[in-house]
């Protein structure tokens, strides 16, 4: 089969996870950073694509085509609507243990304020409550509510990930009653007409949603509102989620104790272009930003190369594919 890889991190994982050095007989065309065009043109006689990202001209060109295979869990930028009916397309994941860890790390960096001293030592200053009674003491996790927006594969682990810790959790869903791992430990799952109750109630509020037209601004003013003035939040589902003007305003004004975000209401293209928001986060000491990267691990890309790999193998061998989000005709 012919199978283009267009994913440049999937592409650091091409020997041994997807093939080895081409022992699996397929002709691989490796094609991260390529314009557009050169794509489509690969994909007229091509059996397999593994990307993050597919325009209408490719679908168009791909008359081959038998599988897209997304390289991650997400595929809002395939354009299933243009693909030809016989074409499955399926998603893989591996996240979710990665973004847990970024979840605990981030509260924890927010709750004794490690960003504010280490930029103060790099300075010079040594400001610490021994010396400055002025300084703020942190806080530790264990006995603390973390409350978990959505609980998918992210929001289980981090739900594992804070109780090991001693935290409490709570969490919201669309659909309460469907059954869970016996090992989560949760004092309440409610549905999503209980997030209010949710936000009042947490410590450390983790949105962990897809986006949707039902999530799209699902945490605005008025939610943000009814959070605590100690609260933390850590957003590791996406920018739009939340209302980017009334989180700004609430962490300038600290009606909140702080906010994580890894998220953002755009994204550059090609690596330039935007900082992923129009209000000045930078400027303040009580976010924690990132480049939407918690879950960018060894681990998580290892895990889905080899997956994909795995189904590639069931795709030569006719036998049925796993993570399947549309089926072929």
């Amino acid at each position: 089969m012919k199978i283009v890889l267009t994913d440049p991190v999937l592409t650091r994982f091409f020997t041994p996870e997807l093939t080895s050095a081409g022992a699996d007989g397929h002709d691989w065309r490796l094609l991260a950073g390529r314009p557009d065009d050169e794509v489509a043109e690969e994909l007229a006689d091509a059996d397999v694509l593994v990307a993050s990202r597919m325009t209408p001209e490719m679908a168009r060109r791909a008359g081959r085509l038998r599988l897209v295979h997304v390289t991650g869990a997400g595929y809002d930028r395939i354009p299933l609507d243009a693909l030809a009916p016989g074409v499955t397309v399926c998603n893989t994941f591996h996240h979710g243990r990665s973004i847990a860890e970024h979840v605990v790390m981030v509260t924890m960096m927010l709750s004794r304020r490690v960003l504010p001293a280490d930029r103060r030592f790099r300075a010079g200053e040594w400001r610490s409550v021994v010396l400055d009674d002025s300084v703020p003491l942190g806080v530790g996790l264990a006995g603390r509510t973390v409350g978990v927006v959505g609980l998918g594969e992210i929001g289980q682990q981090v739900v594992r990930a804070t109780t090991a810790l001693g935290m409490r959790a709570r969490a919201v869903r669309r659909n309460p009653q469907a059954p869970l791992p016996d090992d989560l430990r949760l004092d309440h799952v409610g549905g999503d007409d209980e997030l209010d109750a949710l936000l009042g109630a947490s410590d450390v509020v983790v949105i962990t949603v897809p986006l949707s037209t039902a999530t799209t601004g699902l945490i605005d003013a008025d939610r943000i509102a009814a959070m605590r003035p100690t609260a933390l939040l850590v957003n590791v589902a996406r920018g739009p989620i939340v209302d980017e003007d009334a989180l700004y305003a609430a962490l300038e004004q600290r009606r909140i104790g702080g906010a994580a975000l890894d998220v953002w209401w755009s994204h550059p293209k090609d690596g330039v272009g935007t900082r992923g928001h129009t209000r000045p986060f930078d400027g303040l000491d009580n976010v924690v930003l990132t480049p939407h990267h918690s879950g960018h691990t060894a681990e998580t890309f290892g895990g889905r190369a080899a997956e994909i790999a795995a189904n590639i193998a069931r795709l030569a061998e006719g036998a049925p594919l796993t993570n399947v989000v549309r089926a072929g005709e």
